[in-house]
């Protein structure tokens, strides 16, 4: 089954809000083996729902709209619906009393507006909200099913749910759908590719590959579709473990797992603290850390040193090092490291320094060169990067880079 997602409201076109109930609706049609082919926004218009409604006919098997069921003059999808669906508007007895129920029991006193709300087409299924007056609407047209949902993103997760996924379920015979994410560090999507792509080219046709980067990580996403669950299930862990042998070694973790979980439980596992010695990150590292509940157990703290001063009377550089390579050196950032581990004698440190940009760089360090070391009481790792010319972008990579280094230095070390 193929669905097309249609969300109205000009308030989505012009920016002004943030089309949630798209992406909802896409992850929760996923679950149940829906594809979704196409998602379209369009205006509180009627010529656009009608327009859209049929466009969307000619590609999908369920449509789905959200948005327009309210009681205020620019809620017009249920008059659009009932226009294309050739039926005539009537008071529901069973939505009015449903809706009285609802407001009186929050204090409310009905009014017309609200009265309204229970005026459908006479020929949709009704798909009643607990959480609300709009209600949800189930039609049928030359075997497509149209289903409009309310624009409030609770009470439309609400209907979904309780409503229609289990008539869906029931009336549809819906393929098993099995996703893996496999999240990975240290390499780029077009290295990736090449890597891997006489390893794609061999997937079975029922398992697909995409490529999903962001800032320091690329995220593969392997989706598989087949009527047998359990073979479907082989299927994946094949195609899974052929690929670790690949790229096993910038694989660092499994789906919803976080790096910096990942390197929090190693840490705890073997009784490891760990210290955190930032420049150009300015503590990003460490708030990516303190976002695990329970970092405390292993976390130490952190030395914000910006200024080539905190790096001297905090960390202990030596100013003849500043001077003769730079603040952002191997030897810097060694120092660094090595400094803010004996400072909070922790066993672990992380010492980054590096040009964020935009502004600082220089033809024999660009903006993004960034140098990053691992240090414990044993030895030192380190390692330069050229992330890029944009700050944001920088900061994030460094700070990835540098927990998947840690990682790395952690597992030679278990």
């Amino acid at each position: 089954m193929n669905a097309e997602i249609i969300t109205i409201g000009d308030e989505i076109l012009t920016g002004k809000v943030i089309n949630t109930n798209a992406a909802f609706l896409s992850q929760e049609l996923d679950k149940l083996g829906i594809t979704v082919v196409r998602i379209t926004t369009v205006s509180d218009t009627s010529h656009s729902i009608l327009s859209s409604l049929e466009e969307a006919s000619s590609r999908a098997d369920l449509v789905i709209t959200t948005g327009g069921l309210g009681p205020t003059t620019d809620d017009v999808t249920k008059y659009s619906m009932a226009e294309y669906f050739h039926s005539k508007m009537s008071i529901n007895p069973e939505v009015l009393e449903q809706i009285k129920i609802f407001i009186r029991a929050r204090g409310g006193n009905v009014n017309d507006k609200n009265k309204g709300q229970a005026m459908l087409p006479e020929n949709c299924e009704v798909l009643p909200n607990r959480s609300g007056t709009a209600q949800g609407m189930w039609f049928s047209k030359n075997n497509v099913n149209y289903v409009a949902l309310p624009g409030v993103p609770y009470e439309m997760s609400e209907i979904f749910l309780n409503e229609l996924a289990p008539r869906l379920k029931e009336r549809y015979i819906l393929p098993f759908i099995h996703h893996e994410m496999v999240l990975t560090s240290g390499i780029s999507e077009s290295a990736m590719a090449m890597q891997i792509g006489a390893w794609e080219a061999g997937l079975p046709s029922n398992i697909r590959l995409a490529y999903l980067p962001s800032p320091g990580i690329l995220r593969l996403r392997l989706s598989g579709t087949d009527n047998n669950p359990e073979k479907l299930t082989d299927d994946m862990q094949t195609a899974l473990r052929s690929l670790e042998a690949i790229i096993g070694s910038y694989i660092f973790g499994y789906n919803e797992e976080r790096l910096e979980e990942i390197t929090g439980d190693l840490l705890r596992h073997k009784g490891y603290t760990l210290a955190l010695a930032e420049s150009c990150t300015g503590g990003k590292i460490s708030e990516l850390i303190t976002s695990v509940p329970g970092a405390s157990d292993y976390f130490i703290g952190s030395i914000i040193a910006y200024a080539n001063e905190i790096k001297t009377d905090q960390l202990g550089v030596s100013p003849d090092t500043l001077r003769t390579y730079g603040a952002v050196s191997r030897e810097v950032a060694h120092e660094m490291a090595t400094g803010v581990l004996k400072r909070l004698g922790s066993d672990y440190s992380i010492a980054v320094t590096g040009i964020a940009g935009p502004a600082g760089g220089t033809d024999r360090k660009p903006v993004g060169t960034t140098w990053i070391a691992v240090a414990s009481g044993k030895r030192i790792t380190s390692r330069i990067y050229h992330f890029g010319e944009h700050r944001g972008r920088n900061i994030q990579k460094a700070s990835i880079a540098a927990l998947f280094m840690l990682k790395k230095e952690l597992e030679d070390n278990l």
